[in-house]
């Protein structure tokens, strides 16, 4: 597996969201920067106490779209979305399952999951950051933030 380095074009996708609505990553081309956060399972404690730091930062999710992708299948998340007051985009990689996660490098095949990859993706399509943590171990929002920040500074 191969991640994508800073500077490289951004692996484009289409999947749906918790609502069943058609995702494609190059629809934000032009118009916003996009964080990709991939996480392993939805409803498990490390996932839900990160995705929940980012959903108590709305300065952090104003400053791009965020879109976090899990091999879950889609009426799983609909109803995690729904327990946790989620409110941006939870996406799909269920099928075929976890090609999006392995297009970024970030696919564990032995768990059937994917790692904890964090992707920011420029309004051009291109990666411009991204940090991959083991499985146990939560991302910081600060660094989604500072990340973005620099973002601004070009």
């Amino acid at each position: 597996m191969t991640i994508p380095a800073a500077g490289s074009r951004a692996p484009d996708f289409s999947t749906r969201n918790q609502y069943g609505e058609q995702v494609r990553l190059s629809d934000f081309a032009g118009r916003r920067d996009v964080v990709l956060v991939f996480y392993p399972y939805a409803f498990s404690q490390v996932c839900t106490s990160e995705l929940a730091a980012l959903r108590d930062r709305p300065d952090v999710l104003a400053a791009a779209e965020f879109l976090a992708i899990s091999c879950d299948p889609m009426f799983t998340l609909r109803a995690y979305s729904d327990a946790q007051g989620l409110d941006f985009s939870l996406l799909t990689d269920f099928w075929p399952h976890g090609e999006i996660a392995s297009s970024y490098g970030v696919f564990d095949a032995d768990r059937g999951c994917a790692l904890r990859g964090t992707f920011v993706v420029d309004r051009t399509g291109v990666v411009r950051w991204s940090v991959v943590n083991p499985i146990p171990e939560a991302r910081n929002p600060d660094e989604y933030a500072a990340a973005l920040a620099a973002l601004n500074l070009r």
